[in-house]
């Protein structure tokens, strides 16, 4: 077949069709945006201490059989102990006064074995709450996010497949479905382990609609339409998601309903069939001319442009080029140190990125406003960074956002408590720049790796960043032992990282290369001032990663 875009330049590059399908298909990604971190609310562990029986004790000894321990240099009530319930019986069946007859600090402790008694103020039940996922079992909490992330892993290995062999429509639209099921599924979950489960299914669905609609959109959109799409379009429609997310849970405090009614707003897609048609670039390749003829002149008519005869012209068939593999990434010395760095710069903005997310319910204030606030911070970011990208260096760009994400997440531990809002906005600010990095990096990439092996790097990239995404829960758990840890931690990496950064190749106003060739004479810090040009700015689309 000949050159789609030239085939189809009749159609010109805006019109009723291109917006239209444009503004629908970034619909789509609105879902992804409030079904990808609910977590932060189904999980969030509210405050908590032992459960104490209706069993005959005074007043005085049921305010003091909670023994109280030093947390981060403040005396609280303790959240996994208590005094021993037959001991403290006793004493009050005696008349002894806590604190006056009795040193409460000597008794004997033991764990609470008649459960936790939970804090109604903010969250009514979660499964934190219905579980009891706190002390010794708060390990489950991390794990439940990992699970959504490990289906990120296996769906992003296996949506391509899909989507190249039976059509990108119909797989976004089985994975929206899929979705719906999972989420509606795992609301009814009747174990930890069943809503694990089903984590890992709404996780393999969610990124395989966010990558097949992003894939969608670039084949059925012209050029100009194309950069807005894959730039601002995604990104800002799944912000409006994550935005509306906290409103959803903050009017629905039972996390049941909450996932249930999450579910059920798929439902409004459904029309959506009618309207987005497949794409005619696949169908083309899968030797399907005529359905996709009738699509572009329906496009046409739409356009109001009339359509010539025959708009896809048959040409030579193309020669069988070699197919590349992670073993020609490995082969050569330069790019298996240039995939190196990408892999640990990918890895370590998602851990930063998921990490702050997921982080929001442990902040000081409202966890609905931080969450709202957390999400707003993206859409500036989004926005200055597609506008950055075409005039600055991309190395320098990188490593200037990934310090002022590193940088104010080591400085937020000396905030005092007192200044609540001075460590939310620090907070937002290291948000901000994660995201920019988030959108910088994925460009970046692209343009380093030669186009045989642009999908390859990029797949392994991807599972880089799948790997640091599922490590982001973990890290937030550090904060259990100690607040400062998980700020310490994604600060440090990320300042290593964007020194790391340096040592990759420059690529701004650079041929794109596309042989292996190319990419090895592409020569960064590490390997002296020499550097060819690699990369052309303009070829290359930017698609999200929190597909």
């Amino acid at each position: 077949m000949g050159d789609f875009d030239e085939d189809t330049a009749f159609l010109g590059q805006t019109g009723p069709y291109f917006w239209t399908t444009f503004f629908l298909l970034n619909t789509v990604f609105v879902s992804t945006g409030f079904n990808g971190l609910y977590i932060v609310f189904v999980g969030a562990a509210p405050k908590h201490h032992c459960l104490i029986p209706d069993v005959n004790l005074t007043e005085e000894w049921r305010n003091a059989i909670i023994p109280f321990t030093i947390v981060d240099g403040e005396e609280v009530q303790s959240q996994c102990s208590r005094y021993k319930l037959n001991v403290v019986r006793n004493l009050s069946a005696e008349g002894y006064i806590p604190g006056k007859d009795v040193n409460v600090t000597e008794l004997e402790q033991e764990a609470c074995l008649d459960g936790w008694s939970y804090s109604k103020d903010i969250y009514q039940s979660n499964i934190v709450t219905e579980w009891d996922l706190v002390c010794d079992d708060q390990w489950k909490v991390p794990f439940a996010s990992s699970t959504l992330f490990v289906g990120y892993l296996v769906g992003s290995l296996i949506s391509g497949q899909l989507s190249d062999r039976f059509g990108r429509k119909k797989v976004v639209f089985i994975s929206l479905g899929a979705q719906c099921v999972a989420v509606l599924l795992q609301s009814f979950s009747h174990s930890w382990r069943m809503f694990c489960i089903m984590f890992l299914f709404i996780g393999a669905s969610q990124i395989s609609l966010y990558i097949s609609a992003f894939v969608l959109g670039t084949e059925l959109l012209s050029k100009t339409m194309r950069v807005l799409f894959t730039t601002l379009g995604a990104f800002l429609f799944y912000c409006i998601g994550y935005m509306t997310l906290p409103w959803i849970a903050y009017g629905i405090r039972e996390w049941r309903t909450l996932l249930a009614v999450l579910a059920t707003t798929s439902v409004v897609y459904i029309p959506l069939w009618w309207f987005i048609p497949e794409s005619p670039r696949w169908l083309i390749t899968q030797g399907r001319v005529e359905e996709a003829d009738v699509i572009v002149r329906n496009a046409a008519r739409k356009n109001k442009v009339e359509a010539p005869p025959v708009i896809f012209k048959e040409t030579e068939a193309t020669s069988q080029t070699r197919a590349y593999t992670i073993l020609d990434v490995l082969r050569s010395k330069n790019i298996r140190s240039i995939t190196l760095m990408c892999l640990v710069l990918w890895m370590a903005i998602n851990i930063g990125y998921f990490g702050l997310s997921l982080n929001t319910s442990n902040l000081s204030g409202n966890p609905f406003m931080n969450c709202f606030l957390s999400a707003t911070s993206e859409v500036p970011a989004y926005v200055v960074s597609t506008w950055l990208l075409k005039k600055c260096p991309r190395r320098a760009l990188l490593s200037s956002f990934l310090v002022i994400g590193g940088g104010v997440l080591l400085l937020i531990q000396f905030i005092p408590e007192t200044l609540q809002y001075v460590a939310l906005a620090l907070e937002m600010t290291g948000k901000f720049g994660f995201t920019m990095a988030f959108s910088i990096v994925y460009i970046y990439t692209a343009e380093i790796y030669p186009t045989v092996l642009r999908n390859v790097g990029m797949g392994m990239c991807s599972s880089a960043a799948r790997i640091g995404s599922i490590t982001a829960p973990y890290v937030i758990y550090l904060g259990t032992y100690n607040k400062a840890l998980p700020y310490i931690l994604m600060g440090s990496l990320t300042i290593a990282s964007s020194v790391v950064n340096f040592f990759l190749p420059e690529t701004l106003n650079a041929d794109l290369p596309e042989t292996v060739e190319q990419m090895q004479e592409c020569h960064g810090l590490c390997n002296g001032t020499k550097e060819k040009k690699c990369v052309q700015n303009g070829g290359t689309v930017n698609l999200p990663l929190q597909s």
